[in-house]
């Protein structure tokens, strides 16, 4: 029986940080998903990946990622550009399965400093019952380690979770666990898989 939905933040409740990465790459004449592809290389060792862990600080992010980019990006560049546009619709859905009884956590992989303290999405993060932050805890997904800090901090069986990210890769470890899992490719194919799901109603 489904007790918990888990939330990725970026590109769930917001925009994907992609759009602002690939509108960046045009910008500076980069290739398209440069950013991504760079992320992507040496996942859990890189400066990105350091970085979301606190295993190094702003400054050590800004001068690696700058030389993981071959001198062509700051890491600092990039940190601007994590949070897109808030979608409503998402944090609705959220409002209705909190009313339905269900419990709501986030799972995000941040940076230092990076939740905002203020705003609209301030208020959203206010919304959960539990946030689990990457930078505070020292692991990052797709650690299986932090999905199972979230089932210990809610008290539920990841079998009775559902988890939503917009990343593949972070929902193996969910499914290996037992959880059920969504894929967020789009706000309108998100929100019709989390209503067939939990069988509440979302607009």
């Amino acid at each position: 029986m489904l007790r918990a939905i888990l939330w990725d933040f970026g590109g769930v409740f917001t925009s994907s940080p992609f759009e602002a990465f690939n509108a960046f790459e045009a910008e500076r004449g980069l290739p398209r998903d440069f950013i991504r592809t760079l992320n992507a290389t040496n996942p859990h060792q890189n400066a990105w990946a350091r970085f979301e862990s606190s295993a190094i600080g702003a400054d050590e992010f800004d001068a690696l990622f700058h030389e993981e980019s071959g001198g062509r990006v700051r890491g600092r560049e990039v940190i601007g550009l994590l949070y897109g546009r808030l979608r409503p619709r998402m944090v609705s859905a959220l409002d209705a399965l909190k009313a339905a009884g269900l419990q709501n956590g986030c799972i995000t992989n941040n940076v230092a400093s990076d939740r905002p303290q203020a705003g609209d999405l301030a208020k959203v993060f206010a919304r959960f019952d539990h946030v689990i932050e990457s930078s505070r805890v020292g692991l990052r997904k797709p650690d299986p380690r932090i999905y199972a800090l979230m089932c210990e901090a809610l008290d539920v069986d990841p079998r009775a979770c559902l988890f939503l990210d917009d990343l593949g890769n972070n929902l193996k470890p969910a499914r290996a666990m037992g959880m059920a899992t969504i894929k967020v490719l789009t706000e309108d194919q998100a929100l019709a898989d989390l209503a067939a799901a939990t069988g509440v109603a979302l607009a």
